[in-house]
């Protein structure tokens, strides 16, 4: 039987990298902090990765197949060296995040990676992904490195997608504020795709890296589509980034953000290029069926509930009042 650990395996994307070891027959593994349950037929090992002796009732096993999340460069560096002798193959889930700018419109996987994190210094997400990368060199060749971009999809706990298909149903007939999407892009992987890819991957113990990613979509043209499935039929009201700056509406994600929308300066950031992921055997659902699984899912939790990222509502329409006032 094929035995795999999932260094956290209770998370959003790391659940279903989990359940899908379980659904193909292995002997799964969880090693996380505990407050959530692993997927059915998975073992939970509660651990904290910070302590020493974190692996101590899994590093005395022999691995097929190790699949690792963090963003903590340390913890990497501690699993590799608490596992490294007894693991087969090792999947780093890391992020389009890591390169070192966003400048070049369709840079792939040789693009330059952020200068790694090093010890001591502040918090940085892309570079501290970028150290978690060099610790995975030890395991060379058995490492796949899977850099994802934007993960969409059903039980996204960060809101960046899943506000728009709530947002446009929720509106109906009345408005909706959105960027002016002239010349932007966004570009998004389901949560389901990547997942598959991760443990196929792993099953044949691929060595190599990709970026894990749907192609680029003019963002506009993704809002329309996001809208139609909504079935919004209100007036849609775009600002500039200026006004928007102006009004303290920031972008991407976080509260009060328009999530998609991304600054005009980093025109590569979506626009990589994933055609090694598909090489790979990595697949790309349409997008309208993400945003059909997406919308359903924004419904059954609540399409006006409370939310990480996007505008409130009244908030929104205070904008909109705004903007028709010429403020």
């Amino acid at each position: 039987m094929t035995r795999v650990l999932v260094l956290g395996g209770t998370g959003w994307l790391s659940s279903r990298i989990a359940a899908s070891w379980v659904a193909r027959g292995a002997r799964v593994t969880c090693l996380a902090r505990g407050g959530r349950p692993a997927p059915a037929g998975a073992a939970l090992v509660v651990a904290d990765r910070s302590h020493p002796d974190a692996y101590r009732d899994v590093a005395g096993e022999d691995w097929d197949e190790v699949v690792d999340v963090s963003s903590d460069p340390r913890a990497v560096a501690a699993s590799v060296a608490a596992l490294g002798d007894r693991v087969a193959h090792g999947t780093y889930v890391s992020s389009l995040s890591v390169y070192a700018d966003h400048d070049q419109v369709g840079a792939d996987e040789t693009a330059a990676l952020a200068e790694p994190l090093r010890p001591g210094e502040e918090y940085d997400y892309a570079k501290a992904k970028s150290a978690a990368e060099l610790a995975l060199t030890a395991l060379a060749p058995r490492t796949a490195i899977v850099r994802p971009g934007l993960i969409v999809g059903p039980g996204d706990p960060t809101d960046r997608f899943g506000y728009w298909p709530a947002r446009f149903a929720a509106a109906g007939e009345g408005p909706v504020l959105v960027p002016d999407a002239a010349g932007l892009s966004a570009q998004v992987i389901d949560v389901d795709d990547l997942a598959d890819f991760i443990v196929a991957a792993g099953a044949r113990a691929f060595d190599g890296v990709v970026n894990a990613i749907g192609p680029s979509s003019p963002l506009g043209e993704m809002l329309d589509l996001v809208r139609t499935v909504a079935g919004h039929t209100g007036d849609v009201r775009a600002a500039d980034a200026d006004w928007l700056a102006r009004h303290g509406v920031l972008h991407w994600a976080g509260p009060r953000s328009l999530p998609l929308w991304l600054p005009a300066d980093v025109p590569g950031f979506a626009t990589r290029d994933g055609s090694a992921y598909r090489a790979a055997g990595g697949r790309i659902r349409p997008l309208v069926e993400t945003v059909e699984r997406t919308l359903a899912d924004e419904r059954e939790r609540g399409i006006a509930r409370a939310r990480a990222a996007g505008l409130e509502r009244s908030d929104e329409l205070a904008l909109l009042e705004a903007m028709s006032a010429g403020h």
